[in-house]
C-alpha cells in the first residue's frame, strides 16, 4: 500500500462504472492517494453517514464496527446495522479502532480523522498499513486554525456525496449499486425542486441544530452548508449569511434576520437538553423576545432529523421531511 500527498488539496478520480474494478485500484481523496489491492474486508466506519452509505450499497458484511452516531440509524437499515458493532455513539479512541484490526477506515468528519483530530491523523493509519478516506465534501471547506468544521465559499451540493458513493462502489467493486443509489438521489432532488420552485416563494430559513443552554448562542447551519442546500432545493434561501459551516449565532441576530421558517433538529444523542426538538420548540414559544418572531407566531416551525443538517445522505431525507411539513402549512 502506497500513499502520497497530492499538491492539489482536492482531486477527484474518475473511474467509469461501466467496468468492474481491476485491482490494485488507486483512489484520489482529499490530497491523498489510497491504493487498494482488493476490496476491504474489515472496515471501521467513523461517522453515521459513512456507515449508512456502506449499508445502502449492501456492504454491511464488510463493516466490523462504527462510531459517532448523532441520531438513530435509518429504519430501513436497522436490521443491517444490528450486525455491526458500535464502538461508541460519540468520538472513539484510536485504540478502540485499531483493536478491530481494520484494513480500511473511512470517516465522515475531520473531527474523526484529520490533522486536528483527537482520534487520528491519516498518517497514523498509513503507518500501520491501513487505508483511510475522508468525505469529499469536507475537503472543500476552508479551515482556520482551531476550526474543526471550517467554512464554505460555495454552496454544498450532492455532487460531493455522489463522489463518495462512486468511490466506495469502485473500492468494493459494486458499481452497479452505486449507480442505482446515485440515480435515486438525483430523482428525489429533482422532484423536490420541481415542486417547490414553481411558486417562487423564496422562503428564508434558519436551521437550529442545538444549544448548550437556553441562554447560549444557537448552533445553526451556515449559509453554504447542507442546510443552505436544503433551503435552495425548497426554493428558498438560508437566512444565516455566515460562510462558517456551523456558526454560533446570538438570538438577537436571528430576530434581526426574521426568517419565514425555523427548522429545529431532532437529535438522539442527548448531550444537551436542547438536542431535543420539543425543548427547542418550548424555548421558541416561551422566550419573551424570540416568541415574537413571525415564524413562531405563525407556527412556521418544522422538525428535521439533525443528521440531515450535516452534508450526508440524510440531507435529501431531511429536505423531504421539511417538504412534507411545508405542504401542510401551505408553504409549497
Amino acid at each position: 500500500m502506497k500513499k502520497v500527498i497530492s499538491a492539489i488539496g482536492l482531486v477527484f478520480a474518475t473511474v467509469s462504472s461501466a467496468f468492474a474494478t481491476t485491482y490494485p485500484v488507486t483512489i484520489e481523496n482529499c490530497g491523498y492517494q489510497e491504493t487498494f489491492t482488493k476490496a476491504p474486508e474489515r472496515v471501521v466506519a467513523l461517522g453515521q453517514n459513512t456507515v449508512e452509505i456502506l449499508m445502502l450499497l449492501g456492504l454491511e458484511d464488510h463493516v466490523v464496527a462504527s462510531a459517532f452516531w448523532p441520531t438513530k440509524v435509518l429504519p430501513s437499515l436497522a436490521a443491517k446495522n444490528e450486525k455491526i458493532k458500535t464502538l461508541t455513539v460519540e468520538i472513539p479512541t484510536l485504540e478502540s479502532i485499531l483493536s478491530q484490526n481494520p484494513d480500511f477506515v473511512p470517516a465522515q468528519l475531520p473531527l474523526l480523522l484529520g490533522p486536528e483530530s483527537k482520534v487520528a491523523k491519516r498518517e497514523d493509519l498509513s503507518t500501520v498499513g491501513v487505508n483511510s478516506y475522508m468525505s469529499p465534501g469536507m475537503c472543500a471547506t476552508k479551515k482556520a486554525v482551531g476550526d474543526m468544521y471550517g467554512s464554505r465559499q460555495k454552496l454544498w451540493d450532492m455532487t460531493f456525496l455522489y463522489k463518495e458513493i462512486a468511490d466506495f462502489a469502485t473500492i468494493f467493486n459494486v458499481q452497479d449499486r452505486g449507480d442505482a443509489l446515485i440515480a435515486d438521489f438525483k430523482k428525489r432532488e429533482s422532484d423536490l425542486r420541481a415542486e417547490f420552485t414553481k411558486n417562487k416563494k423564496d422562503l428564508s430559513f434558519v436551521f437550529w441544530f442545538s444549544s448548550s443552554s437556553p441562554s447560549a448562542d444557537a448552533y445553526v447551519g451556515g449559509k453554504n452548508s447542507a442546510s443552505g442546500f436544503i433551503a435552495n432545493v425548497l426554493g428558498g434561501h438560508n437566512a444565516i449569511t455566515s460562510e462558517t459551516e456551523w456558526p454560533t449565532v446570538g438570538w438577537e441576530s436571528i430576530i434581526a434576520a426574521n426568517p419565514d421558517v425555523i427548522v429545529v433538529s431532532s437529535l438522539d444523542r442527548n448531550r444537551w437538553a436542547l438536542d431535543n426538538a420539543e425543548e427547542k420548540i418550548k424555548f421558541l414559544k416561551s422566550d419573551p423576545a424570540v416568541s415574537q418572531l413571525d415564524a413562531v407566531k405563525k407556527g412556521h416551525i418544522v422538525v428535521m432529523d439533525g443528521q440531515a443538517m450535516n452534508p450526508t445522505i440524510r440531507t435529501i431525507y431531511g429536505a423531504e421531511q421539511i417538504a412534507e411539513q411545508l405542504r401542510k402549512l401551505g408553504l409549497n
